[in-house]
């Protein structure tokens, strides 16, 4: 058990995790109703919202192929995987900001599918931050 808490594996937990995030984008839309909230707009906005959304799935799986297949030369202290552990801070504890400080209760209060993707979410935002802020606080530390 343990060996789950090491901070390697909880890199390639969250790797694991973002993968997975990236690859949820394929589906999203229809989720949360996109084809028919988009169906009224103009064309050029159809096309960037799914062109924004595939670039956003894509950096998901990139970030999140980082930790899975290279935590340990992210943990090794060198100044690459240094700033790139910045980097995943910064991004990452940003998006956890933005699931308060952007998004609306309104999107989710009173639609239990909805409050339960915010607290999903919110869990899920705040492991990937603290994981890649406790990397890099110990590589820092050395």
């Amino acid at each position: 058990m343990t060996h789950l808490l090491t901070l390697e594996v909880q890199l390639r937990l969250v790797g694991a995790a973002l993968i997975a995030m990236g690859a949820l984008h394929i589906v999203l839309p229809r989720l949360i109703g996109w084809p028919s909230d988009l169906a009224g707009t103009t064309l050029l906005t159809r096309q960037v919202s799914y062109v924004h959304l595939f670039f956003i799935a894509m950096t998901c799986v990139l970030l999140g192929l980082l930790p899975l297949l290279l935590a340990p030369d992210l943990l090794a202290g060198g100044r690459l995987g240094t700033a790139l552990l910045v980097a995943q801070t910064l991004f990452w504890g940003t998006r956890w900001l933005f699931e308060f400080a952007v998004f609306s209760p309104e999107l989710w209060r009173g639609d239990r599918l909805r409050t339960a993707a915010h607290v999903g979410l919110s869990v899920l935002w705040t492991w990937v931050t603290a994981v890649f802020a406790c990397a890099l606080v110990a590589v820092v530390r050395g």
